[in-house]
């Protein structure tokens, strides 16, 4: 394991060494600057790698993860659309925007931004981006593909924690790994990759979710722990157990009295859990930077695919 070892705390009676923190910020950066050399050859070859973001909402959180997707398409040369719509708008106005996406010749990525109104169901959305174009790996054919082991495109947020722990030198063969949630976009690609042949799987994997009885006991199993209830703080130390890797993929704004916005926080309690885990990623600057970088990486990918332009990816 990579030993970039969070600093202590000052505690000399204390034996035990700090967890590992696994850093997502650096290891994006790397992603970054690798992925910049794979859209300088598609310029170079004529085609500039364009994604998308299409925006229904007026959520200050929303905004912001647009709004850092686009610095971080800046930063590696990619042009990135931004699709804003009215959100009190019928969801056939959503569905036309992605129509006339699907149809753009110089659109080669297409990702329906988070949060959507109440009155668009995302299943509906992402039925409508073509599976080609869809980056963000929602549209179930793609979902498919990865479950049948023949991906197009991995989620973001999956194939980030993946990099993160290869990174890392954390190997998952034959590790009991769980993953706390199951939702399409993170908790069941995560858990098909974890327990698939290969590099970065052949673990046995368990799936847990609101209705699993006495969470604990299974988490606590674990020796690969990702967490992505949606749930703050869901997790602590009682549940863990000694030498456990934690992959908090959480983040929730709880309320932090007259903080501006409150304070965010995992679906992991870090400091509790730090006192019981070899490795364990920070929130905010964990999985969220990687789920960018992968998410630019798809859409590098899409550029090739559709141009006929091969190009290394990261």
């Amino acid at each position: 394991m990579d030993q970039h070892a969070a600093a202590g705390t000052g505690a000399t009676e204390s034996t035990d060494p700090a967890p590992t923190l696994l850093d997502g910020n650096a290891i994006a950066d790397r992603t970054h600057d690798d992925l910049a050399s794979s859209v300088d050859a598609l310029r170079d070859a004529g085609v500039t790698p364009t994604v998308a973001l299409v925006s229904m909402t007026e959520s200050g959180a929303g905004r912001t993860h647009v709004s850092m997707r686009q610095q971080a398409c800046s930063e590696v040369g990619i042009r990135c659309w931004v699709c804003e719509i009215d959100p009190r708008q019928p969801a056939a106005s959503l569905f036309d925007r992605l129509a006339e996406l699907n149809d753009d010749p110089a659109v080669h990525g297409v990702s329906v931004q988070s949060p959507l109104p109440d009155h668009v169901d995302r299943r509906a959305a992402a039925r409508r981006i073509h599976p080609s174009k869809d980056v963000a790996a929602t549209h179930p054919e793609n979902l498919g593909r990865l479950f049948a082991g023949a991906p197009r495109y991995t989620p973001p947020t999956p194939a980030g924690i993946r990099r993160l722990l290869d990174a890392y030198g954390i190997d998952t063969a034959g590790k009991r790994a769980v993953v706390v949630g199951r939702s399409e976009t993170v908790g069941r690609p995560m858990a098909t990759l974890l327990s698939g042949r290969g590099p970065g799987g052949d673990a046995t994997t368990t799936v847990c979710h609101s209705r699993t009885e006495n969470l604990a006991r299974v988490t606590r199993s674990a020796e690969i722990l990702v967490v992505a209830a949606g749930r703050p703080e869901l997790v602590d130390a009682e549940m863990l157990s000694e030498g456990v890797v934690v992959v908090d993929v959480g983040i929730n704004r709880v309320d932090a009295g007259a903080a501006a916005g409150g304070q965010v926080v995992g679906d992991v309690d870090f400091e509790s859990a730090a006192e019981k885990a070899a490795a364990i990623t920070p929130v905010p600057s964990g999985v969220g930077p990687l789920t960018v970088a992968m998410l630019l990486s798809n859409t590098v990918d899409a550029a090739s695919r559709h141009s006929g332009v091969d190009v290394d990816l990261p």
